[in-house]
């Protein structure tokens, strides 16, 4: 019995080249600002047009200011970015969600709740974290410059085909714990290069009772263990997500994309490539200690070591940190606090963070940025009134964009700071030259906003 991976892939092979790779059709294909200029170029070289322009969506997210996106953008190297982005989907004819647009914000956030990203889907875009689409139980992952300009012209890829494997996590996740978490501690265990070669299948207790929010946050990461991609078979929580959205399946054509979406799953016979199977009880709230998101360690723990010195291949990493081999990193004064990022960025991260922050207020020695993923997630904010909760903690909630996650737009940790952050890799100068940075889940940021140290969240739940 094929997997449901196998499902997806097979129904979406055009040919098999021989001793080569196959070419595989492309449903949706996300550009943003960073990726797509020399795919565009390449195009008006050889005279192209794009080969399906209703199968593409454009918008900026990683050079966007989180704060007066109604004035021309100071730094000129992102606002030319932004603008020949602009210019490009224009020239093209494709449809383009710009800065202050109702429907702008990360194209990873963007894409699902708008139904853009569909269960037995193929995504991709010219950004490793495409994967967080598999969420919805799509093939979703990330593509070089080439071969966007390839999607562009003929809607298909030449791809290698993955193996499979399937990761499950049962039982039941203690207070505290969310999918953030979830995916931190599978870094830890897998390395960032153990899923190379594979996309991963989650399944088990924990991951069908995860909200959809919690899924996209576990999906994104499957980049981090070195994997192609990662998903989820879609089911009812899918469903419900999806039913209402824009480019979700209307009427009639709702029920029958329904009664396929319940087709896609893996058989109780299929195959996988590798298994691995882990236990909730064994996940507590997830901190890094190194600058890779594989070196993380649970939030009471103790920086490994070996006899008091650093495991092998750390040294680097613990000296750039600041840290030392056997020590506790509870209690640790920290600069910056970061909610947001395609990783964290969505209304269920902000409501979390709320919960936390709630009667509390924001230390005075804490810089916060508090980002949402996008303009509809702003609004979400507002409509629930944790806007209201929030600022009464002492925070401000910025506009959309990828934010602080990565050095390309104006919120840069500066150099020997210390950053909290729910984004998604902490690799050296990934969020400024010289920052030094945190993964953890939006319930921990919240607690370190509040009291400027590393602080264990349950002790404020």
């Amino acid at each position: 019995m094929n997997t449901l991976f196998d499902k997806i892939w097979d129904k979406h092979v055009v040919q098999v080249v021989d001793d080569g790779p196959t070419q595989l059709y492309i449903d949706r294909l996300y550009c943003h600002e960073v990726t797509s200029p020399q795919a565009f170029d390449g195009m008006r070289a050889r005279g192209l047009k794009c080969f399906r322009p209703d199968h593409i969506f454009c918008m900026p997210d990683h050079n966007t200011p989180t704060h007066d996106q109604d004035k021309p953008i100071a730094d000129p190297v992102s606002a030319k970015q932004v603008n020949t982005l602009a210019k490009n989907a224009k020239d093209f004819g494709l449809t383009h969600y710009g800065m202050m647009d109702k429907n702008n914000g990360i194209i990873h956030v963007v894409g699902p709740e708008k139904g853009l990203s569909l269960p037995g889907m193929t995504i991709v875009c010219g950004d490793s974290h495409t994967s967080t689409h598999g969420a919805m139980g799509a093939v979703a992952f990330g593509i070089g410059t080439s071969e966007v300009e390839m999607v562009m012209a003929s809607q298909c890829i030449l791809q290698q085909k993955p193996k499979s494997m399937r990761i499950s996590i049962n039982g039941q996740l203690q207070k505290g714990v969310t999918a953030k978490d979830v995916a931190l501690y599978l870094m830890s265990q897998l390395t960032t290069s153990g899923a190379t070669g594979y996309f991963v299948e989650y399944a088990g207790d924990v991951v069908k009772n995860l909200s959809m929010e919690g899924r996209l946050t576990l999906c994104n990461l499957s980049i981090e263990m070195g994997a192609r991609g990662g998903f989820v078979a879609p089911d009812e929580v899918t469903f419900n997500y999806l039913k209402g959205r824009e480019y979700a399946p209307k009427g009639e054509e709702w029920e029958r994309a329904v009664a396929y979406w319940r087709t896609l799953k893996s058989g109780d016979d299929a195959v996988f490539d590798k298994e691995l199977t882990f236990d909730a009880k064994d996940i507590e709230p997830r901190i890094t200690y190194g600058t890779n998101p594989g070196m993380g360690i649970g939030i009471t723990s103790l920086v490994p070591s070996q006899g008091g010195e650093c495991m092998p291949g750390e040294a680097k990493a613990l000296q750039y940190m600041g840290f030392k081999a056997g020590e506790m990193l509870l209690g640790k004064k920290i600069d910056y606090v970061f909610l947001g990022a395609c990783t964290n960025g969505r209304i269920e991260d902000f409501r979390a963070f709320a919960s936390i922050v709630k009667g509390r207020q924001k230390s005075a020695d804490v810089i916060a940025w508090l980002v949402p993923g996008s303009w509809a997630v702003r609004q979400q904010i507002a409509d629930e009134g944790l806007d209201k909760v929030l600022e009464a903690a002492g925070f401000e909630i910025r506009q959309p964009g990828c934010s602080a996650c990565l050095a390309m737009n104006d919120d840069k940790v500066p150099a020997g700071k210390y950053a909290v952050s729910t984004s998604n890799r902490n690799f050296e100068g990934r969020q400024g030259p010289g920052s030094r940075t945190i993964l953890c889940s939006p319930l921990t940021a919240a607690a370190a906003a509040v009291t400027g140290v590393i602080t264990d969240p349950r002790t404020l739940l």
